[in-house]
């Protein structure tokens, strides 16, 4: 008896140690990965990055548990697109103008009024030059754009002092830009003063008078509170703005096929809720502003277009004419 009662303890011994290996196993299979971006955490841009990270956990059966870092916690956006390289953050959200340091092709998209609308951008993310450039970028980079999210349609904040009603305002107005050569054309063509700011400090730029003016989406200029620090908001939509999900090359080449698929998919879903999210809030804030007490103003925005195309030209930017033809023409 004594016998048959050690070796059923030998086989439950057995049985837990292969159980605590197999769990150790499990805990050194997880792989951690950080996520950062810019924004805040009540922005679309953060629910959704969050929600892809739990998605892309659950559908690889916990292998992969993802840190979204909102609000320039990991750096600012110059930072993280660098840190891609440098191993330091595994999956960003970031502007084609900053991803277009490395190739610069790819940041077409920020040429003043090259899309009509939203709707016009999000089939833009579907096309096939966007496909094109997103591999230009891969092939020079290593890294991998596998979704475009819609950020929305950049307008012109500015001091009491200086409304922005036709394209004249724009003269001498000292304007915030970020600090990427992309979204230099459009105040540089209407004899403006651009002044490249990060993201983090535009507000006291704003409030202590660094500046005149900025340029951001409705939801930005909301989420930043840059309507208290602005009297005018005018809704110029010079640049349909987009933001890129973006994961590192080290990360990308270590994924299996089907891990891929599970990354690209995830993030496409979550660009689809971001944008739709974004384009309803649209709508509901320029009536919002206005009951805060703020100057909305409704402009020509063809007069805008025509001052900025009689100054300056994609290829005066280093982008290529063929991409722009191909990107105004998409129906």
């Amino acid at each position: 008896m004594s016998t048959k009662r050690f070796a059923l303890k030998t086989l439950a011994a057995c049985a837990l140690a292969a159980a605590a290996l197999g769990a150790l196993g499990t805990a050194q299979a997880q792989t951690k990965l950080k996520w950062a971006h810019v924004y805040e955490t009540s922005e679309p841009f953060h629910k959704y990055s969050v929600w892809a990270g739990e998605e892309i956990k659950k559908r690889t059966n916990g292998k992969y548990d993802i840190q979204v870092f909102p609000a320039s916690s990991l750096g600012k956006e110059a930072d993280i697109n660098q840190g891609l390289t440098l191993g330091t953050v595994d999956i960003i959200l970031s502007g084609a103008s900053f991803a277009g340091r490395s190739y610069q092709p790819l940041a077409v998209s920020y040429f003043p009024f090259i899309f009509r609308d939203a709707e016009h951008q999000l089939k833009y993310a579907k096309s096939d030059v966007f496909k094109e450039l997103a591999k230009g970028y891969d092939d020079k980079t290593g890294n991998h754009i596998t979704a475009l999210n819609y950020y929305g349609a950049r307008h012109v904040t500015s001091s009491a002092a200086r409304p922005v009603a036709k394209p004249e305002d724009m003269k001498g107005l000292k304007i915030r830009v970020p600090d990427a050569p992309a979204y230099l054309a459009f105040p540089k063509a209407l004899g403006a003063n651009p002044t490249p700011i990060a993201f983090a400090e535009v507000y006291l730029a704003l409030q202590n008078g660094t500046v005149d003016a900025q340029e951001n989406p409705l939801p930005t200029i909301e989420a930043k509170k840059f309507y208290e620090v602005q009297k005018n908001i005018s809704l110029t939509g010079h640049i349909v703005d987009s933001l890129l999900t973006i994961v590192s090359g080290q990360l990308w080449g270590k994924l299996s096929a089907d891990e891929k698929k599970i990354f690209s998919d995830v993030m496409q879903e979550a660009a689809e809720k971001t944008g739709r999210e974004i384009i309803a809030s649209e709508i509901r804030l320029a009536e919002e502003f206005k009951k805060k007490g703020n100057n909305v103003i409704t402009v020509d925005k063809n007069a805008f277009r025509e001052a900025v195309l009689k100054s300056t030209k994609p290829t005066d930017h280093g982008y290529r004419q063929q991409d722009y033809d191909r990107i105004v023409a998409i129906k």
